[in-house]
């Protein structure tokens, strides 16, 4: 097994800060709110809410009457060691991959919790233009996930560019 000091799980503590942030603004959410209360933060764009999805993003299979529960459990546990196995193969430099993956570990991570802990997912984060359009309730793990897949992209695209800028010389 790889030296985790020069590995990518030197990046674990990040993945540790969003379960943290993720799980305890989820618990403040269900402390403060009642389900589906909107708390305008800005008049006619973001609001706080309190949602429970028991599918996947966008809610996709959530009245699939419970199945998708140990569906999603199974993923998400794949997925989280999949993505340990990554950081660990991989050299502590590559700093943007690293983050990147860890940002999605913590996310996944926090998601997970919910799962078996509660049996859906909390959400939280309402966007919305006035009255005429709302895009789904989300949470702090789903951001961090959603940023960490879109650093993994930007570190694709990066490397790419290093390849074909050697090889052009």
């Amino acid at each position: 097994m790889p030296d985790w000091r020069r590995s990518g799980l030197a990046w674990l503590w990040l993945a540790i800060l969003v379960i943290v942030v993720d799980l305890l603004t989820k618990w403040v959410a269900e402390s403060q709110l009642i389900i589906y209360q909107q708390v305008p933060i800005i008049d006619g764009f973001f609001a706080i809410t309190l949602a429970y999805n028991t599918g996947a993003a966008f809610s996709f299979l959530s009245d699939a009457g419970g199945w998708q529960r140990w569906f999603f459990i199974a993923v998400a546990t794949g997925v989280s060691v999949m993505l340990l196995v990554w950081l660990a193969r991989l050299p502590r430099q590559k700093k943007l991959e690293s983050v990147a993956l860890a940002l999605i570990l913590g996310g996944a991570l926090g998601n997970l919790y919910d799962r078996i802990v509660h049996g859906h997912v909390v959400d939280f984060i309402l966007v919305h233009w006035h009255d005429s359009w709302y895009f789904p309730a989300f949470n702090v793990a789903d951001s961090a996930i959603t940023v960490g897949a879109a650093l993994l992209i930007l570190d694709m695209f990066r490397s790419e560019t290093k390849t074909e800028a050697s090889k052009a010389k």
